[in-house]
Protein backbone atom coordinates (compact mmCIF):
# COMPACT_ATOMS: atom_id res chain seq x y z
CA UNK A 1 0.00 0.00 0.00
CA UNK A 2 1.36 3.44 -0.76
CA UNK A 3 1.82 6.14 1.87
CA UNK A 4 -1.26 8.76 0.49
CA UNK A 5 -3.96 5.62 0.93
CA UNK A 6 -2.34 4.35 3.65
CA UNK A 7 -2.75 7.92 5.66
CA UNK A 8 -6.18 8.09 4.43
CA UNK A 9 -7.03 4.81 6.12
CA UNK A 10 -4.90 5.72 9.09
CA UNK A 11 -7.43 8.95 9.29
CA UNK A 12 -10.37 7.07 10.18
CA UNK A 13 -12.86 9.76 9.46
CA UNK A 14 -11.25 12.13 11.71
CA UNK A 15 -9.66 15.34 9.71
CA UNK A 16 -5.97 15.55 9.88
CA UNK A 17 -5.66 18.46 12.41
CA UNK A 18 -7.83 15.68 14.98
CA UNK A 19 -4.83 13.18 14.66
CA UNK A 20 -1.67 12.99 17.45
CA UNK A 21 -0.24 10.15 16.44
CA UNK A 22 0.09 8.42 12.46
CA UNK A 23 1.95 5.19 12.56
CA UNK A 24 2.71 4.39 8.77
CA UNK A 25 5.10 1.62 9.36
CA UNK A 26 5.86 -0.80 6.39
CA UNK A 27 4.22 1.37 3.42
CA UNK A 28 5.31 2.30 0.18
CA UNK A 29 7.36 5.72 -0.19
CA UNK A 30 7.28 6.17 -4.07
CA UNK A 31 10.56 7.68 -4.91
CA UNK A 32 11.75 7.01 -1.39
CA UNK A 33 9.63 10.90 -0.16
CA UNK A 34 7.25 11.52 2.16
CA UNK A 35 3.93 11.82 0.69
CA UNK A 36 0.24 12.37 1.70
CA UNK A 37 1.48 14.45 4.49
CA UNK A 38 0.63 18.32 4.66
CA UNK A 39 0.73 20.84 7.34
CA UNK A 40 -3.12 19.98 8.56
CA UNK A 41 -1.44 17.78 10.76
CA UNK A 42 -0.82 20.74 13.11
CA UNK A 43 -1.80 18.67 16.25
CA UNK A 44 0.78 15.66 15.57
CA UNK A 45 3.16 14.71 17.51
CA UNK A 46 4.60 11.54 17.25
CA UNK A 47 5.19 10.18 13.45
CA UNK A 48 6.19 6.52 12.54
CA UNK A 49 7.92 5.82 8.94
CA UNK A 50 9.86 2.57 9.91
CA UNK A 51 10.95 0.50 6.84
CA UNK A 52 9.02 2.64 3.84
CA UNK A 53 11.96 2.54 1.41
CA UNK A 54 12.38 6.79 2.44
CA UNK A 55 15.90 8.33 1.01
CA UNK A 56 15.09 11.66 2.03
CA UNK A 57 12.90 13.33 4.48
CA UNK A 58 12.77 16.94 2.56
CA UNK A 59 9.17 16.65 1.81
CA UNK A 60 8.48 16.79 5.53
CA UNK A 61 5.52 19.24 6.19
CA UNK A 62 6.17 21.65 8.75
CA UNK A 63 5.13 19.88 11.84
CA UNK A 64 5.73 22.23 15.26
CA UNK A 65 3.93 20.06 17.44
CA UNK A 66 5.87 16.87 16.64
CA UNK A 67 8.47 15.36 19.12
CA UNK A 68 8.88 11.63 18.06
CA UNK A 69 10.05 10.80 14.75
CA UNK A 70 10.61 7.36 13.89
CA UNK A 71 12.77 6.92 10.78
CA UNK A 72 14.37 3.58 10.93
CA UNK A 73 15.08 1.29 8.69
CA UNK A 74 15.06 3.13 5.50
CA UNK A 75 17.89 4.14 2.92
CA UNK A 76 18.57 8.04 4.57
CA UNK A 77 21.93 8.88 4.08
CA UNK A 78 21.68 12.55 4.66
CA UNK A 79 20.05 15.94 4.20
CA UNK A 80 18.72 16.02 7.94
CA UNK A 81 18.78 20.08 8.30
CA UNK A 82 15.41 20.16 7.75
CA UNK A 83 14.20 18.60 10.55
CA UNK A 84 15.32 21.79 12.58
CA UNK A 85 12.99 24.01 10.16
CA UNK A 86 10.42 21.83 10.02
CA UNK A 87 9.79 19.90 13.35
CA UNK A 88 11.41 22.77 15.89
CA UNK A 89 10.24 20.40 18.63
CA UNK A 90 11.36 17.17 18.61
CA UNK A 91 13.06 15.34 21.50
CA UNK A 92 12.98 11.80 20.03
CA UNK A 93 14.48 10.63 16.77
CA UNK A 94 14.90 7.54 15.91
CA UNK A 95 17.30 7.20 12.87
CA UNK A 96 18.62 3.71 13.25
CA UNK A 97 19.19 0.83 10.26
CA UNK A 98 19.75 3.87 7.71
CA UNK A 99 22.63 4.70 5.65
CA UNK A 100 24.18 7.68 7.71
CA UNK A 101 28.10 6.96 7.57
CA UNK A 102 29.36 9.77 9.33
CA UNK A 103 29.49 12.69 12.13
CA UNK A 104 28.59 15.46 9.15
CA UNK A 105 25.68 13.93 8.54
CA UNK A 106 24.20 14.37 11.81
CA UNK A 107 25.97 17.83 12.00
CA UNK A 108 22.40 19.69 11.23
CA UNK A 109 20.94 18.13 14.48
CA UNK A 110 22.29 20.62 16.52
CA UNK A 111 19.97 22.81 15.50
CA UNK A 112 17.23 21.11 17.36
CA UNK A 113 17.54 22.29 21.03
CA UNK A 114 14.98 19.86 22.59
CA UNK A 115 16.63 16.75 21.13
CA UNK A 116 17.06 14.34 24.23
CA UNK A 117 17.17 10.79 22.52
CA UNK A 118 18.84 9.85 19.32
CA UNK A 119 19.07 6.32 17.62
CA UNK A 120 22.12 5.38 15.29
CA UNK A 121 21.76 2.16 15.59
CA UNK A 122 23.20 -0.09 12.72
CA UNK A 123 24.00 3.28 11.10
CA UNK A 124 27.45 2.92 10.02
CA UNK A 125 28.18 6.14 11.65
CA UNK A 126 28.52 3.98 15.27
CA UNK A 127 31.75 2.09 13.75
CA UNK A 128 33.88 5.71 13.92
CA UNK A 129 36.12 5.61 16.51
CA UNK A 130 35.03 7.53 19.39
CA UNK A 131 31.42 7.50 18.40
CA UNK A 132 29.54 7.92 21.40
CA UNK A 133 31.77 10.41 22.67
CA UNK A 134 31.75 12.61 19.35
CA UNK A 135 28.24 12.20 18.87
CA UNK A 136 27.74 13.43 22.88
CA UNK A 137 30.31 16.31 22.08
CA UNK A 138 28.40 17.35 19.08
CA UNK A 139 24.88 17.34 20.13
CA UNK A 140 25.34 18.23 23.99
CA UNK A 141 21.52 18.72 24.46
CA UNK A 142 21.22 14.77 24.32
CA UNK A 143 20.26 12.96 27.12
CA UNK A 144 20.07 9.32 25.29
CA UNK A 145 22.59 7.64 21.89
CA UNK A 146 21.08 4.77 21.05
CA UNK A 147 19.12 3.96 24.11
CA UNK A 148 22.08 4.94 26.74
CA UNK A 149 22.94 8.37 28.59
CA UNK A 150 26.68 9.05 28.56
CA UNK A 151 27.89 7.06 31.60
CA UNK A 152 26.09 4.03 29.31
CA UNK A 153 23.05 3.75 31.72
CA UNK A 154 20.27 2.54 30.24
CA UNK A 155 17.14 4.73 28.88
CA UNK A 156 14.37 4.27 31.78
CA UNK A 157 10.78 3.40 29.86
CA UNK A 158 9.53 6.87 30.98
CA UNK A 159 11.79 8.70 28.20
CA UNK A 160 10.71 6.05 25.53
CA UNK A 161 7.04 5.69 26.24
CA UNK A 162 5.98 5.98 22.99
CA UNK A 163 6.69 2.50 22.42
CA UNK A 164 4.67 0.71 25.40
CA UNK A 165 1.80 2.61 23.61
CA UNK A 166 -1.14 1.03 25.12
CA UNK A 167 0.76 -0.60 28.18
CA UNK A 168 -0.50 0.86 31.27
CA UNK A 169 0.44 -0.62 35.01
CA UNK A 170 -2.27 -2.87 34.91
CA UNK A 171 -1.18 -4.86 32.13
CA UNK A 172 2.03 -5.19 33.87
CA UNK A 173 0.22 -7.34 36.44
CA UNK A 174 -1.35 -9.10 34.02
CA UNK A 175 1.49 -10.46 32.48
CA UNK A 176 3.19 -11.18 36.03
CA UNK A 177 5.10 -7.83 35.87
CA UNK A 178 7.53 -8.60 33.55
CA UNK A 179 7.59 -5.24 32.00
CA UNK A 180 4.55 -5.17 29.57
CA UNK A 181 4.80 -4.94 26.14
CA UNK A 182 7.83 -2.28 25.89
CA UNK A 183 10.08 -4.95 27.41
CA UNK A 184 9.51 -7.44 24.93
CA UNK A 185 10.07 -4.44 22.24
CA UNK A 186 13.44 -3.80 23.65
CA UNK A 187 15.16 -7.24 23.79
CA UNK A 188 14.19 -7.83 20.50
CA UNK A 189 15.27 -4.60 19.12
CA UNK A 190 18.82 -4.70 21.01
CA UNK A 191 18.79 -8.65 20.11
CA UNK A 192 19.70 -9.85 23.78
CA UNK A 193 19.30 -9.80 26.88
CA UNK A 194 19.26 -5.70 27.68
Amino acid sequence: MDMPKRINLELRNRTPSDVKELVLDNCRSNEGKIEGLSDEFEELEFLSTINVGLLSVANLPKLNKLKKLELSDNRISGGLEVLAEKCPNLTHLNLSGNKIKDLSTIEPLKKLGNLRSLDLFNCEVTNLNDYRENVFKFLPQLTYLDGYDREDKEAPDSDTEVYAEGVDDDDDEEDGGRGGGFQRWRIRRRGGGG
